[in-house]
């Protein structure tokens, strides 16, 4: 992970829980010297959480529940389907569209926080990149919509479904595309149907 195009990369181990019924999902890293910096990005019940704390309990960064938050996280969601292909077929709340020869629109929820992503395909039907006009990004303090996109790649077939293994996420800004986040699957596990 890194804040900003000209900073240094900060290693990170995360563990993410995604739900297959319903968008949610909860991502926790650990980062800094030792990992004493948690980060917990999540989308629960509707709402977005973003929390940055030291030692598990001095709050460095916090951001306040608000729709565009709610929005952010539920496009996260929507990308991330690549790491959860059951949902594609579980979750009644997505709504599909064709946009194009290798391109499916994946949309869900409602009203201020309804969120829409467009997956690009490889010739085999894998999802390989995610593509919103318009999440918002934090400029100066200011949520702004800002083109957002992942790419999927490394895919194996791993318990009976084929995952990508690694990913990265980058914002395209008027000073050319910045990756923020890289990431390599270490495990990956299905839990019992609740």
């Amino acid at each position: 992970m890194r804040q900003t195009a000209t900073a240094a990369w900060s290693g990170f181990t995360s563990r993410q829980t995604i739900t297959l019924e319903r968008c949610a999902f909860d991502w926790i890293a650990r980062t800094g010297p030792g990992g004493l910096v948690s980060v917990r990005d999540a989308l629960v019940d509707g709402i977005g959480h973003l929390h940055v704390r030291a030692l598990g309990f001095i709050t460095l960064a916090r951001a306040a529940p608000s729709p565009d938050l709610a929005q952010g996280e539920l496009m996260r969601y929507l990308a991330e389907l690549a790491w959860a292909p059951d949902a594609i077929l579980r979750n009644t709340g997505l709504r599909w569209r064709e946009d194009g020869p290798d391109r499916l629109a994946v949309a869900a929820g409602s009203g201020e926080a309804a969120a829409e992503v467009t997956l690009t395909l490889d010739g085999d039907g894998r999802i390989v990149g995610a593509f919103a006009p318009d999440r918002g990004a934090l400029v100066e303090g200011v949520i702004v919509p800002t083109p957002w996109r992942g790419a999927f790649s490394d895919y194996r077939l791993h318990d009976g479904v084929w995952l990508p293994f690694s990913g990265e996420v980058s914002w395209d800004r008027p000073t050319g595309t910045f990756t923020y986040w890289q990431g390599q699957v270490e495990t990956w596990e299905r839990s019992a149907p609740a």
